[in-house]
């Protein structure tokens, strides 16, 4: 079974990963499985861009395929901020709290209708011959005036998902794993490497 290297060092994340491809014709690895190799700094103004950089980088330096992610969240109103700077959105080693106070001020006099938003993901696979594929993935909903929960990470307390009646930090794990926006794009890149012939 050829080794898939996972742009990753999150185990939760690769766990994930693994069980979305397993019908595909790879064994999932993580970069702490081969070697201590520094991160690549995320250069790119989009999603798409980021997620294609961290898989050439890693395919590179490993010789093995690779598959990158890259995801965030998206606020309409905020002309789509805070986008690729999600993590660092309050400062480059901005805590989670900070970057939700942030994102709370600027849509302090925002009403709840316009408070439109989503979190997206992109995926990109690369292997060492060059071959590129892609996926993405949306889940939407709507930013909150006050934090509800306490699941999840990062923007999650604030993420309401209407059809659901609940914040993503209000509902568990396995839930959160099948309507994410990185459980959609899996699914849709899953298609795609059960067709892949190296």
């Amino acid at each position: 079974m050829t080794k898939l290297i996972v742009a990753s060092k999150n185990r939760g994340k690769i766990a994930e990963i693994a069980a979305k491809l397993a019908a595909s014709p790879f064994a999932v690895l993580s970069v702490l499985d081969v070697g201590d190799i520094p991160e690549p700094e995320e250069t790119g103004s989009t999603f798409a861009e980021n997620a294609e950089l961290k898989a050439r980088y890693y395919a590179g330096r490993t010789g093995l395929p690779c598959l990158a992610d890259d995801s965030g969240l998206e606020v309409d109103v905020l002309d789509s901020q805070p986008g690729v700077y999600s993590a660092r959105f309050a400062g480059e080693h901005a805590t989670d709290a900070a970057n939700n106070e942030k994102l709370l001020g600027l849509l302090a006099n925002v009403p709840a209708r316009q408070r439109t938003a989503r979190f997206r993901c992109a995926l990109a696979f690369i292997d060492p011959e060059g071959t590129l594929l892609t996926a993405d993935g949306t889940c939407e909903g709507i930013i909150l005036g006050q934090p509800r929960g306490s699941n999840g990470f990062g923007y999650d307390p604030l993420f309401y998902i209407p059809a659901l009646g609940k914040t993503l930090a209000e509902i568990d794990l396995a839930e959160k794993n099948r309507i994410s926006h990185r459980a959609r794009a899996l699914g849709r890149m899953a298609g795609q490497l059960r067709e892949y012939r190296p």
